[in-house]
This record gives C-alpha cells, structure tokens and sequence, in this order.
C-alpha cells in the first residue's frame, strides 16, 4: 500500500510539473505573439523609426518591458528604455547573440538572466527576427524584468510548504516562491544542472539552496529551454503514504485480536459440530447422498440441513453456476474497464479545468480591455491591430474549451448544424496538416440531416483523428473522410434505435495491434516517444462522441489501417446562425439600470466595470458573495447581477444567486464561469461562459 501511494504521488507530481511548465511557456509565447505583431506592423515597414518608436512603447504589454529594434550587426536602433534619438548601446547586454548562432536566424530565441545596461536590473529577453519590411536585417527584443515571473508563480495554487523555481539553462533562478530576493540569480547545484542538461523532466532526491532535503520533481518549458521545480520536503513526500500503512497495520492487529478470541470460544462451543460438517462437505464434493443429523446448535442444524438438501441438486447446479459465473466475470470486467477509463478521464478533466478557470479570467481581461480600446478614438492604423487581439482571444477561448471539455459539468456550447457544412469549411485547415505525400479524399453525402453538436468539439475530435491518421502513415498513403444517413435498428454502443449522421475516416496506415487498440481512449496513453504526443487525442474524441449522445467505433488492423466512425443522433431542430447584421446590432447593443458586478479577479474586474459603463449601465462593483449581499441588504437599488461561480470565501455564486431568488426575486442574476464542476439548474438565472462579450451581457439583460 506504502509502494502504491508514493507511485500515485509520483505519477500526479510529475503531471503537475509538466503542466506548470505549460503555464510558464504560455505566458512566454504571449510576449512573442507581441513581438511578431510589432514586426509585421505597417509603421515598421513604413520605415519611419520615430513612429515605430511610439507605437512600440504603447503595445510593449508592461511598463516594465522594454522593445528593442536592433540590426544583425549589434547596433540598437531603437530603445523604448531610452528617450527617441538619444545615444544607444552597440552590443547585447544578454546571451543573444551567442543563442542566435544555435537556433539560426528564423526562429525566436529567449535568453538567459543577465544585468540590463540600461535598466541597471535582472532581466531576460525574448528576440523574433523582423522580415519583409526596409529593416529585414534586423532583430526586434523584449526585454523583461525577471520579477514578472514571479506572478505566474504566485498564481499557483501550491500547498505553502513546497517550493516552486523557475531556473535558465545554465541553472541560474530567474524565479522562486520562498525567498525569491535571496536566491534570483544565484545558480542550483552542479549535481542539479547536470541532471537538468540529461533529461527534459524528471524526478530526484536533492537539497534546495536554502538546506531544506526535498524530492525534487522538473519539466522543460519548451519555446526558452528553461526548467521548472516543483521541490517538495521529504516529510511532506512520505507522509500520506506513512499514514495510509500505519492506519492499515493498525486495523489489521485489532482485527486479528478480535478474531482470535472469537475464534477460541467458537472453536470450544462448535469444534465437533463443524468437524461433522467438514466431513459432509468432503461427501457432498464426492456427489455422495447426506443424512442429516441434528446437533443441538440451531445454526449449525440449519446448516447441516441445507447441505443435505443441497446434495441432491449439485450436479444440476453445476453447469448452471459456471455460466452464471463466466458471464459475471465479463460483465465485471467490461464494469472495471468502464470505471478506470471514467476516472482518468476525470482526472484529466480537473487538471484541464483548473487551468482552463485561470487561463479564461486571463481572457476575460484582455478582451474586456480590446472591447475598451474600440471605444477610444484613435489612429485608424491600430484598428486592426485591436481586430487582431480580438481574434487572438477567440482563439484561445477555443483552447480553454478543449481543456476544459474533459471536466465541465456544465453543458456544452451546443449548435445544430449540417456537418457537410462544416467539413467543407474544416478541409482546408486539415489540407494545411497533412503532408503532400498523403491523398485527402472527401465524399459527402448529398443530403446530410442535421445534428446538434459543439462544434469546436467536432473540429477538435476531426483533427485529432486526422493527426493520428498522419502519424500513422510516414511514408505517405490515403485519407478518406465520407458522410452518410443511417436508419439503425440496432445502433453501435449502445444507443437506442434511431436515425443517425455518419462520419467515416479512414488511413492505410501502420494500424493498430489488439492491445494497442485496447488503450487507444485512455487520456495520457500515446505509443509515441517521449515528447512527441500527449495521450488526449483519442481521449478527447471519445469524450466528444459521449458528449453528443453519440458513440465512436474504432477498426483497425495492423499493417492495413485504420477508420474511426462517429455515429451522432439526428436532431429535431434546423440548422442556422447569426448573420452579420445580427452580429453588428449585438456589438452595438446598450442597455441601462443599476447593475451589480461580482468579481474576485482584479484585473477583470478593471477592465469589465468600464466596457459595462459604456454599454449604458450604472456599475457596483464587489469583490465576493459577502460584500455583494452587504451591498443588497443596504436598500441600494440593483435591477440585475452579473457574478462569477468560482470565487473565494463561505459562498459562491451559486450560493450568493440563490440567495438573491429567495430575497430578491425581481432582480435578475447572470453566473460567469469559465469552469466549474457544479451544474447550475437555477429557475431564471442565465449562465455564460469566460470570456464573454459585453453585448452577450446586454442581450441576456434584456432577453
């Protein structure tokens, strides 16, 4: 049991780190994302420096981070550090330089800790090459203050005795969660680095800088070939483990003691009687007939009883009982199977869910400050600039609700569609995956019925089976995607008789053998190597299926290929969508009243309470349940509530709404969430999903 509970340990630690280096590579790619957005701006190649200058210092994403225009040769052009026009520094003050000969000229190179000349300060930067414009043959930076990472470790919820450290790759701590003004900048043990330059993640026993024994558990964060640690004391690490085996071994001693004194006055009242019953039992094995005796011990009677009548039906018994139990041992099985599959599931949906919250209160931000930006005139080349960050959100709103399909309890965003449609409008992007020596065929049907789906969940579950189908054809082959109707009878998984929308893809891949096949939807499982492939493709394509009231069926044989057929329930309603138009009178929705804003998230809390003002409405802002309830029981006038679901303190959203339809039934109450594993199913309270549009705010409030 003590072995059992340290692997489980280990095994979630070391997911824990993988996903924590996630995180830090995600806000990394963010400030790429910025920088590429500098480099192909229409004021950069306009070629005129003094406006890229102040364009620059406006998108740099901190007060704190400095844009760099620098040519090949060294020499800055600009430094939004340094006034426009005053003398600039010729060399790199980082290992940028050195970096750029390793990863060439194309790709992004993130650097090493090293003391800003300017700045006077400890910081790394991040360095895109600029193309197609007058400066080509030049580099554009983001120098960043290392002390910024510190708040993506502050938003980790780990327990307060484990340490968290974010280290470059000569070792050095660009970020700590204990004593982080001791330690940045100085570098981990040799013993440390050695075994961060063998391998990209891990675990082993080591000793912290501050001489505390911990077992360490690390992950590489793949865009800066940085690591992370997730340092966890050795008593911490041995505890749950320690405790579950004492409490067992200390059940397992009484246990015994109570049982060996009733066994000794048992044995004293009944030793004869059983013997008598031994021996009956060995003839009835023998199909020998038994003569029932009386013994003067009611229970022992009844059972000497019941064993002479049983004799006589034994042999009928027999055949009978191996049937039964073969079929019990099926069905136990396929229960086993069924019950593990669901828990892995679920384990990847509350890590997937934990992170999809946090990442959509950071959406939630940055899309409540570009719905601020359209508002506030300005020049008519930064427009498209903010359509961009727009379309930046949407797409990773996207990837929030692929994480978080795994644990949502909520519904998913459902549509009825015709799914030829959204083939036809997908097989571009799925053209763009595969390679030219694979064949993309399609055939649709003529006439498809329609289905209700999530679509983002389709469109994801469509190219995880296309990725897989790619990856199982090195050497080239065909790929066949057909649609078609199906009246069932007696449909696959399960499902009751109906009318079903069929969709068939097929690969003459490697295929899969028997056991491979047997895994292929567990999360986490992949025949890839290390780092090649995370285990949620299929996971996530079953969950889809499930998710639709579907089911997937999967054929394959090794050496031949493989096709994956969804089956999806025909739905009753019609196909449609939002025009245009529609979507213009949304955006320029307004509405008015007194409306209570209930949000824990500071930063969304800044950004939304203004576009909510713009759209009209009188905004009371509170940071909890308490304090909104404060806010109601003083008599102010609020017309409507907009809360998020997950919030610290006694009482969540759900908890404060309720509260609201028992006290304030005339006040009308939307929940914000951008996870949450509570269903919400209260009478007139609406739910959107993080991040929202204010004009989605506006529609419900008048709906």
């Amino acid at each position: 049991m003590y072995s059992d509970e340290q692997q489980a340990q280990e095994k979630s630690l070391l997911e824990a780190a993988r996903s924590f280096a996630m995180i830090v590579d995600n806000d990394l790619r963010i400030r790429e994302a910025t920088l590429r957005t500098l480099a192909n701006s229409t004021v950069l190649e306009s070629g005129n420096i003094k406006s890229f200058y102040e364009f620059a210092k406006a998108m740099a994403p901190t007060p704190e981070s400095t844009i760099v225009l620098r040519h090949a040769s060294g020499q800055q052009l600009l430094n939004t550090r340094r006034p426009y026009g005053e003398a600039l520094p010729s060399k790199a003050a980082s290992s940028l330089a050195e970096l750029r000969n390793v990863y060439g000229p194309n790709d992004t190179v993130v650097s090493d800790l090293f003391l800003g000349k300017v700045a006077k300060r400890l910081d790394f930067a991040i360095q895109v090459p600029v193309k197609h414009n007058p400066h080509s043959n030049a580099f554009l930076e983001m120098g960043v203050n290392v002390s910024e990472l510190q708040t993506i470790l502050q938003q980790q919820r780990f327990p307060a005795t484990w340490i968290t450290t974010i280290v470059d790759r000569k070792g050095v701590v660009l970020a700590r969660s204990h004593d982080p003004e001791r330690f940045v900048g100085k570098a981990v043990s040799e013993r440390s680095q050695k075994i961060l330059q063998s391998s990209r993640n891990g675990v082993y026993h080591s000793v912290t800088l501050d001489e505390i024994p911990v077992k360490a558990y690390y992950s590489r964060v793949p865009l800066a070939d940085w690591s992370v640690f997730i340092s966890i004391p050795e008593s911490d690490v041995r505890r749950t483990a320690v405790q579950a085996a004492s409490f067992l071994g200390t059940s397992s001693i009484v246990l015994l003691a109570v049982a060996l004194l009733a066994a000794s006055w048992l044995a004293r009242r009944t030793i004869k009687p059983i013997e008598d019953l031994g021996s009956a039992a060995e003839r009835m094995g023998r199909n020998e007939d038994l003569s029932y005796t009386p013994f003067g011990i009611r229970e022992i009677d009844t059972v000497a009883r019941q064993m002479a009548e049983a004799s006589t039906q034994i042999r009928q018994a027999t055949a009978k009982l191996e049937q039964q139990v073969a079929e019990a041992v099926i069905k136990a099985e396929r229960a086993e199977r069924a019950l593990q599959h669901s828990q892995k599931l679920e384990a990847l949906g509350r890590l997937t869910g934990g992170i999809a919250h946090e990442f959509n209160n950071v959406l939630q931000t940055i899309s409540s400050a570009v719905q601020l930006a359209k508002l506030v005139p300005k020049p008519e080349h930064v427009v498209p600039l903010m359509e961009k960050c727009s379309m930046a959100v949407e797409r990773a709103t996207a990837l929030t609700g692929q994480l978080s399909a795994f644990g949502r309890a909520q519904e998913a965003k459902l549509t009825t569609v015709v799914l030829n449609r959204q083939i036809e409008e997908f097989k571009d992007l799925v053209k763009g995956v595969l390679p030219s020596n694979i064949e993309f065929k399609v055939r649709l049907s003529d006439v498809s019925w329609p289905v209700t789906v999530d679509t983002l969940q389709f469109e994801l579950a469509f190219l995880n089976v296309v990725i897989n189908a790619r990856d199982a054809m090195p050497n080239g082959g065909v790929l066949t995607v057909e649609t078609g109707n199906e009246h069932m009878a007696q449909p696959p998984g399960g499902l009751p008789p109906g009318e079903y929308v069929r969709i068939r893809i097929s690969d003459t891949g490697t295929g899969m053998s028997a056991e491979v096949m047997a895994k292929a939807f567990e999360p986490f499982y992949t025949t890839k190597p290390v780092g090649k492939g995370t285990g949620l493709g299929l996971a996530q394509v079953y969950g889809f299926a499930r998710q639709s009231h579907g089911a997937l069926v999967l054929h394959s044989v090794e050496g031949e290929g493989t096709t994956v057929e969804f089956y999806l329930p025909r739905s009753s309603a019609q196909a449609g969508g939002i025009d245009g138009a529609s979507q213009e009178q949304e955006r320029s929705a307004t509405a008015t009243g007194t409306l209570l804003f209930v949000e824990d998230d500071t930063l969304v809390k800044e950004t939304m309470v203004p576009a909510l003002k713009g759209a009209g409405l009188e905004v009371i802002a509170a940071s909890n349940a308490e304090e909104a309830l404060a806010i109601l029981e003083s008599g102010m006038e609020v017309h409507s509530v907009l809360s998020d679901v997950m919030m610290p303190g006694k009482t969540n959203g759900v908890g404060l709404a309720k509260v609201i339809l028992e006290k304030w039934s005339s006040t009308r109450v939307i929940l914000a969430t951008g996870y949450s594993d509570t269903r919400i199913d209260l009478p007139g309270v609406k739910v959107v999903a993080k991040p929202y549009q204010v004009a989605d705010i506006v529609r419900m409030l008048k709906d």
